[in-house]
């Protein structure tokens, strides 16, 4: 893929698009039919959207570019590391709001931010060096 086909924010919204795509597939052939109630569709929305919003940028940026050079078993759990943050975070903050009566924009929304830091969070923990600065 070349960076330069796009800017930054066009392959992070080309990502997040192609993410809830997949979300919603994933939702609709595989989870609604196994039970899990509609309220909680977000949260594999949220899951799926997380490595884009944190990998765009280690991928875009140049002074990120060392990242890529570690193990790919490295990078893989990496991966597993924000997926599970990001589920596991969008999970806790929606069951513990669901029942409020909230809107389904703010429920959304608050299980974004929750699981979007949780597992940015994570990551950060396991490559502080990635956002150090060079200088």
């Amino acid at each position: 893929m070349d960076k330069e086909r796009l800017p930054r924010w066009g392959w992070l919204l080309v990502g997040l698009f192609a993410m809830s795509v997949l979300a919603q597939l994933l939702n609709q052939l595989v989870l609604f039919p196994a039970g899990l109630p509609e309220a909680y569709q977000s949260i594999t929305v949220i899951t799926l959207m997380s490595p884009v919003l944190i990998y765009v940028g280690v991928w875009y940026d140049d002074d990120r570019q060392h990242y890529w050079e570690r193990s790919r078993e490295r990078i893989v759990a990496d991966v597993a590391f924000v997926l599970a943050g990001a589920a596991l975070g969008s999970s806790v903050a929606l069951v513990a709001i669901v029942e409020f009566g909230l809107p389904q924009l703010a429920q959304d929304l608050a299980a974004m931010a929750v699981g979007f830091m949780l597992s940015w969070g994570l990551f950060w923990w396991r490559n502080p060096e990635v956002y150090r600065s060079l200088e």
